[in-house]
C-alpha cells in the first residue's frame, strides 16, 4: 500500500529536478522582466539601484531558503531512500537465503528421490506422452535393457525391439494414455541380451495440475525366476502326487501280492486238516503251500533289498563266474515257462570261453537277468524272448553288454524315463492284473550300478522292448559297498549230533519248528521264552553245546542276553536267529557275541549246515 501512496523513488527525484529548473527559469524571467518594468516605472537611478539591490537580496534570500529547503528535503529523501534500500537489501538477502535453503532442500529431495528411484529393484521408466520416447530410466532398467541411461533417453521401443513387439508396446501405451485406469500385464515376454525374460508390468498415465496427460510411468518386475520356481513347484507337486499315486498303487498291489500267496498257504493248510486225504493230494497241497511261501518270501526280499540299497548296505559277493554257464542255466530254468506261454526263447550271443570267465557277484548278475526275463515273460503274450551277451571295448577297457529283448506290450515314451523308479510298472492302470511289487526294475538298476555298469532300454509301444546293461569284464566295485569274499568250504568231519540245545524263542510256532529241525542231532532240547530266562538256563546248564537265540524277545532282547552269557560262558556256540534281515543286523549280532546269524524264514538245510560249520568234529 505504501508503494502505491508514494511515488517511486526515481520518479520523486525527477519531479524535484523539474521544480528546481522551473524555479530558476522563473527567477531568471523575474529578474529580466522586473528590471525592464522598474526601469520604465522608476526614473530615479539611485532609487532604482537600491530597488535592484533589494530585489537581488530578496531573490538571494528566497533562493537560499528554497535551496536550503530543497537540499534538506533532498537529503532526507536520500536518507529515507538509503534506509529503504537497506531494508529491501536485507529483505532480498533473507529471501536469497530462504531461496538457497529451498534450492538445497529441493536438491536434497531430488537426490533422495533419485536414490530411491535408482535403488528400486524393479525396472522403472518414464515416457513422454506425445512421442512415447523415454525420458527417465532407473538403474534396474539400465541393467535389464543392457544399455546405459544415456543410450536409452530420447529413444523409443522401436530402437530396441522388433517392429511387431514395438507395435504391441506402443498400442498398450496409447491404451493407457487414453484411459484413467492403469494397465496391468501379468506376463510380458521380453527378449533381452541375457535371454528371454518374463515381466510383470504396470503402466499408468501421469497428469499435470491441469489434468493434462504429460507422461507414461511404467514399472516392470522381472518374474523369470519366480516363474521358474513356480514351474519347479508345479513339477514337484506333480511328482509328489505321482509318488503318492504310485505308493497307493504299490500298497494295493502289495496287498494283492501278499494276500494271494497267503490265500494259498492258509487255504491249503485248512484243506490238509480234512480227513481221508490221499497221499497224492496231501503232497500236492504241501507243494502249493511251499510255492506260496516262496512267493511271499520273494516279495519280502524285494522290499528288504530296496531298503538295503537305499541305506547303502547292500553287500557284494565277488566270485569267479562263468558268464556262459550262467546264461545257459537261466535259459534252461526259464525255457519251460516261456514255451508254456507259446513263446520262442532264444539265446543269440554267447562269449568265447576265454572271455566268459570274470570276477563278479554271480547272484546279483543272476538277479538282474532273472528280473529282466521275468518282466519279458510277464508282458509278452505273442512272439519271442531273446537274450545274450557280448564283449565291447571302450578306451582300452572291456565291458560285457547284456540284452533282453521281447515282442511284448512295449513301454510308452513318457514311462521310459521313470520305469526304473520304485513302484513303477508300464501299465499303472492295470497294476493289479500282473504279479509284481513294482520294485524289480529299481532293484535291477541298483544292482547294475553296484557292479559298475549302467542300464537303459529301447522300446516301442505295441512292438516290444529291449533292455541293455553293461558290467566291467574286470570289475572294480564302489567303496561304499561291503565286499564279501568266497566263503571257505567246511572242513570235513563227523556231523555234529547228540547236542544239548537251548532254543530261546518267544514265538511258539517258531520254537516248535526249530525243535523239529534240530531234533535229529540233539540229545536234549531246552526252550526259553525270554532273554532273561535264556541267561538263567545257560548259567544252570554249563554243558550246553548250542544256543539258537532269537533277537526280539520280551524282558531282555537277544543281543543283551548274549552279552550276559558271554560274561560267564565263552565257549558255547550261539547262533542268532531273527526276522531282521539286513546286513547290519548280522554284524550287530556278531558284535554282541554270537558266533553266526541266520534270518527267518529258516530252512532246515541252511540251519543244519550252519550248525555243522561251528560244531563238526
Amino acid at each position: 500500500m505504501n508503494d502505491k501512496k508514494n511515488m517511486p523513488l526515481a520518479s520523486k527525484f525527477k519531479f524535484e529536478y523539474r521544480i528546481a529548473i522551473i524555479y530558476f527559469i522563473i527567477g531568471f524571467l523575474w529578474i529580466y522582466f522586473s528590471d525592464t518594468f522598474f526601469d520604465t516605472l522608476i526614473k530615479d537611478k539611485e532609487t532604482l539601484a537600491k530597488l535592484n539591490i533589494l530585489k537581488g537580496s530578496f531573490y538571494v534570500v528566497v533562493t537560499s531558503i528554497l535551496l536550503y529547503l530543497f537540499v534538506k528535503t533532498h537529503m532526507n529523501k536520500l536518507q529515507k531512500a538509503d534506509t529503504l534500500i537497506k531494508q529491501r537489501s536485507e529483505k532480498i538477502e533473507v529471501q536469497n537465503e530462504e531461496l538457497q535453503i529451498a534450492i538445497t532442500k529441493a536438491e536434497d529431495s531430488e537426490t533422495f528421490l533419485n536414490n530411491i528411484f535408482d535403488h528400486i529393484p524393479n525396472m522403472v521408466f518414464v515416457k513422454n506422452a506425445n512421442d512415447l520416447r523415454f525420458v527417465s530410466f532407473n538403474k534396474a532398467g539400465e541393467q535389464f535393457m543392457g544399455h546405459t541411461r544415456a543410450e536409452l533417453i530420447g529413444k523409443n521401443d522401436y530402437d530396441f525391439f522388433p517392429k511387431e513387439k514395438a507395435d504391441l508396446f506402443t498400442g498398450k501405451d496409447r491404451e493407457v494414455l487414453n484411459s484413467d485406469d492403469p494397465l496391468i500385464i501379468v506376463e510380458e515376454v521380453i527378449n533381452t541380451k541375457d535371454g528371454i525374460k518374463i515381466l510383470f508390468t504396470k503402466k499408468v498415465a501421469i497428469k499435470d495440475k491441469n489434468g493434462k496427460v504429460k507422461y507414461l510411468l511404467g514399472i516392470s518386475e522381472d518374474i523369470t525366476d519366480k516363474k521358474e520356481i513356480e514351474r519347479e513347484l508345479i513339477t514337484a507337486k506333480d511328482h509328489a502326487e505321482q509318488s503318492d499315486r504310485l505308493k497307493t498303487a504299490f500298497l494295493a498291489n502289495m496287498s494283492h501280492e501278499i494276500r494271494t500267496p497267503m490265500n494259498g498257504i492258509l487255504g491249503f493248510a485248512e484243506l490238509l486238516k480234512e480227513p481221508n486225504l490221499s497221499g497224492e493230494k496231501q503232497q500236492k497241497y504241501i507243494d502249493i503251500i511251499q510255492k506260496s511261501g516262496v512267493r511271499m518270501l520273494n516279495i519280502i526280499n524285494d522290499i528288504v533289498d530296496i531298503s538295503k540299497i537305499e541305506a547303502g548296505l547292500m553287500q557284494v559277493d565277488i566270485k569267479d563266474s562263468n558268464i556262459n554257464e550262467q546264461i545257459g542255466y537261466i535259459y534252461t530254468f526259464f525255457k519251460p515257462e516261456v514255451e508254456a506261454k507259446g513263446l520262442q526263447f532264444l539265446i543269440s550271443d554267447t562269449l568265447p570261453e576265454i572271455e566268459a570267465n570274470i570276477k563278479t557277484d554271480r547272484e546279483k548278475l543272476y538277479a538282474i537277468l532273472t528280473n529282466l526275463i521275468k518282466n519279458a515273460i510277464k508282458f509278452t503274450n505273442n512272439g519271442s524272448i531273446e537274450f545274450g551277451c557280448h564283449l565291447i571295448k571302450e578306451n582300452g577297457t572291456g565291458k560285457l553288454k547284456f540284452y533282453v529283448k521281447d515282442t511284448g506290450i512295449g513301454i510308452s515314451k513318457d514311462k521310459q524315463e521313470v520305469i526304473f523308479e520304485r513302484f513303477i510298472q508300464a501299465d499303472i492302470s492295470n497294476l493289479m492284473v500282473l504279479q509284481g511289487t513294482g520294485l524289480g526294475l529299481s532293484i535291477t538298476k541298483a544292482y547294475v550300478e553296484i557292479l559298475g555298469g549302467k542300464i537303459w532300454l529301447e522300446s516301442e509301444e505295441g512292438i516290444g522292448s529291449t533292455f541293455y546293461f553293461t558290467i566291467p569284464s574286470n570289475i572294480g566295485l564302489e567303496e561304499e559297498f561291503t565286499i564279501i569274499k568266497d566263503k571257505e568250504p567246511l572242513e570235513e568231519g563227523k556231523i555234529a549230533e547228540n547236542l544239548k540245545i537251548l532254543i530261546a524263542e518267544d514265538d511258539e510256532p517258531s520254537a516248535f519248528l526249530i525243535s523239529l529241525m534240530v531234533e535229529a542231532i540233539s540229545s536234549q532240547i531246552i526252550t526259553a521264552k525270554t532273554g532273561k530266562e535264556a541267561v538263567n538256563i545257560c548259567r544252570n546248564n554249563p554243558d550246553l553245546n548250542l544256543i539258537l537265540m532269537d533277537i526280539q524277545m520280551p524282558e531282555t532282547n537277544g543281543y543283551e542276553a548274549t552279552r550276559q552269557i558271554r560274561q560267564f560262558n565263552k565257549d558255547v556256540v550261539i547262533i542268532a536267529q531273527s526276522a531282521y534281515a539286513l546286513s547290519f543286523d548280522r554284524q550287530k549280532a556278531i558284535d554282541a557275541g554270537c558266533n553266526d546269524y541266520i534270518s527267518k524264514p529258516i530252512l532246515k538245510e541252511d540251519l543244519l549246515m550252519l550248525i555243522q560249520k561251528h560244531l563238526n568234529s
